[in-house]
């Protein structure tokens, strides 16, 4: 049984439209963060993804970002400017060059981590720790249906 109807799908039930808001509205939320610690969401997004082992290279890095590898390229660029980020060529594959926190860049990634986990902290507020759950386990089944039906590679 379909979700959504043509006579009654608007804005207010559409999933796309929804999750573009909530993103807008968490960057906008967010960002007084970074520029405390002078970076971007997306410098910070970065960080992370390579902190977590989803962008250990230029061209994972820009899948997990859904950038393009020449914007991606440049972005890693300013990291490793900053000491933020080391590139160091593959053991097994010298023509691999895989990307690296510094010290310096794991301990800005962290700071601003402790201040988003806060941020979404009080968004979250008043949710129960199981409505929580249970919203994190849709957005992750919805992700992974979305994936599926494009292709893993669509970003890269």
């Amino acid at each position: 049984m379909p979700v959504y109807t043509r006579g009654e799908f608007n804005p207010d039930v559409s999933v796309g439209y929804l999750t573009k808001r909530i993103y807008q509205s968490a960057l906008v939320g967010l960002e007084p963060i970074f520029v405390e610690e002078g970076i971007s969401h997306l410098q910070w997004s970065a960080l992370v993804s390579i902190w977590y082992d989803r962008g250990p290279t230029c061209r994972a890095l820009a899948h997990d970002l859904g950038h393009d590898k020449g914007a991606t390229t440049r972005l890693v660029d300013s990291l490793e400017e900053r000491g933020f980020v080391a590139r160091d060529r593959d053991a097994d594959d010298r023509r691999v060059v895989n990307l690296v926190l510094t010290d310096k860049g794991r301990d800005i990634a962290e700071r601003c981590m402790h201040g988003v986990v806060d941020r979404w902290n009080g968004w979250l507020d008043g949710w129960s720790t199981e409505d929580a759950g249970q919203f994190i386990n849709h957005l992750q089944r919805l992700r992974t249906s979305l994936e599926a039906s494009v292709g893993d590679d669509s970003c890269a």
